[in-house]
């Protein structure tokens, strides 16, 4: 494990910036060098995303472990170095199946995302045209669908008025249901957009 301030960041941190954790799993014959490269590489897309990288935590197991991907005594010490850092966010370098994100939401009470999702959110500040806005949103709730126990956070950021709540529903029933009904929508919306484009 390896926790240290950004240095890089220090003195750019603006109010209003989400402060987040960096993460990364050294595996087998993986250098750590490697690893390190590649939340370096990390922190410059955070910093994109207007998000301040505080720490940057490593650890070293054999195989990721298929419940926490860092191991359960490992994702308790982060909690506690987010706890003392006051962060919002953590950020795997990973990518982290579904059952991984629901475990690692609920021991770190945190936000979190991986790498794929933070690349989206990226693509969608910087998306210009509508066909571009509606790519992008139909990757994010592609990825997102699978993810959705625990991800309202990230999907309040989608925007709203993607369906109603029916009466008796859950949340999280509510938002596969308003992403169903968006996806095939949104499909539609893009061979709209370039039919019209080719017809240009």
């Amino acid at each position: 494990m390896r926790t240290v301030t950004d240095s890089g960041e220090q003195g750019r941190a603006t109010a209003g910036r989400e402060r987040a954790a960096l993460v990364g799993l050294i595996t087998g014959p993986m250098r750590k060098t490697h690893v390190e490269d590649a939340l370096e590489e990390l922190a410059g897309l955070a910093d994109a995303a207007d998000i301040e990288p505080v720490l940057r935590f490593t650890q070293d197991r054999d195989r990721p472990d298929p419940a926490t991907l860092i191991g359960s005594g490992k994702l308790e010490a982060l909690k506690a170095a987010c706890a003392e850092s006051d962060l919002s966010l953590v950020i795997f370098d990973n990518e982290l199946t579904p059952a991984q994100l629901r475990n690692i939401e609920k021991v770190l009470e945190l936000r979190v995302i991986d790498r794929t999702q933070l690349i989206l959110d990226i693509f969608a500040r910087r998306a210009r045209t509508r066909e571009g806005k509606l790519q992008v949103e139909l990757a994010q709730l592609r990825y997102l669908l699978p993810r959705l126990v625990g991800a309202s956070a990230a999907l309040s950021r989608l925007g709203g008025g993607i369906g109603t709540r029916g009466p008796g529903e859950t949340k999280l029933e509510t938002d596969r249901r308003r992403i169903r009904l968006r996806i095939p929508s949104l499909v539609a919306d893009l061979d709209e957009v370039r039919r019209r484009r080719g017809h240009a």
